[in-house]
């Protein structure tokens, strides 16, 4: 005999009996519903990827040319700054005043020591060499360097970027004795992390911008929105110095960005990292915790 239950709703129970059955092998899985649909991760105002715009080793280029192209489009960004470099003592008004305009100043240690051993080295100095300098003098070192800072720009909490993206101080790894006295750390790699919820604040892959275009940089911004992710650039001369990225490349990422404001957070590397710590602390506290 033919059933006289109307079809739709019959397709309804068959609906509601898969989805408690669903439910039941979760349960039985120790799982939750939220592993089968896990939200992305959450960046300010439903912003889509966070964008962030770091300069390395505190050179008259960036005061010149690249923090007046940041201002006009609005965008803060993050200094990391040499404390032996000429251009902080000879321009140290500029660099206060970058601070007290919003843009981060970061610890690139005193001296930026690196492996003069490694290949494509030979401009490292003998004073200046990592291979001779031990994990705990590195650590005294930049911890010093955080204390020159603060009487620059008054501030306690701040990122680093490690010099050549070496951490080996004569076969010690000096990371570990600092990673605590700071919200983030740059080691370099690559330029897109696309699990931020996952990732580690004292280890940050970013990308050198010389030798590429607008264009490329822009790419890889996309690529970031894609994977709702965080995409970090590292400029160093910008319209001159060394390691130069061409101010109009700089310029063409900027106008980019600045017509995409409602898609991508450019924000410090600080204020970013801060952000993702915060995420990470609410995504791993238990449910019902104070």
């Amino acid at each position: 005999m033919r059933s006289t239950v109307p079809r739709p709703r019959r397709r309804n129970r068959l609906q509601a009996r898969a989805a408690a059955a669903a439910l039941v092998l979760l349960a039985l899985l120790g799982a939750s519903p939220s592993v089968v649909a896990a939200e992305p991760f959450a960046w300010p105002q439903g912003q889509q990827a966070a964008v962030s715009l770091g300069y390395d080793d505190a050179l008259d280029s960036q005061l010149d040319i690249a923090i007046p192209a940041l201002d006009r489009h609005g965008f803060k960004a993050t200094f990391f700054l040499v404390m032996a470099n000429k251009p902080v003592a000879a321009r140290l008004a500029d660099w206060r005043a970058a601070a007290a305009n919003g843009h981060e100043l970061g610890n690139h240690t005193l001296f930026h020591q690196c492996s003069r051993s490694a290949s494509g080295h030979d401009w490292v100095e003998p004073q200046r060499d990592l291979d001779t300098t031990t994990a705990q003098q590195m650590k005294d070192q930049v911890l010093l360097a955080s204390t020159m800072l603060n009487a620059i720009d008054g501030k306690t909490v701040r990122t680093m970027a490690l010099p050549c993206n070496e951490s080996s101080a004569q076969g010690q790894d000096y990371l570990p004795l600092v990673a605590d006295a700071f919200a983030g750390i740059r080691i370099g790699g690559r330029a897109v992390t696309a699990d931020v919820a996952h990732m580690n604040p004292s280890a940050v892959t970013v990308i050198t911008t010389d030798g590429l275009s607008g264009k490329d940089m822009i790419k890889l911004v996309k690529e970031a929105r894609r994977q709702h992710g965080l995409v970090s650039f590292t400029f160093h001369g910008v319209g001159g110095d060394y390691l130069t990225t061409s101010a109009d490349a700089h310029e063409e990422l900027l106008v980019y960005l600045a017509r995409h404001r409602d898609v991508y957070w450019v924000d410090t590397f600080v204020n970013i990292m801060t952000h993702v710590r915060q995420q990470q602390a609410a995504a791993n506290k238990t449910p019902g915790a104070p």
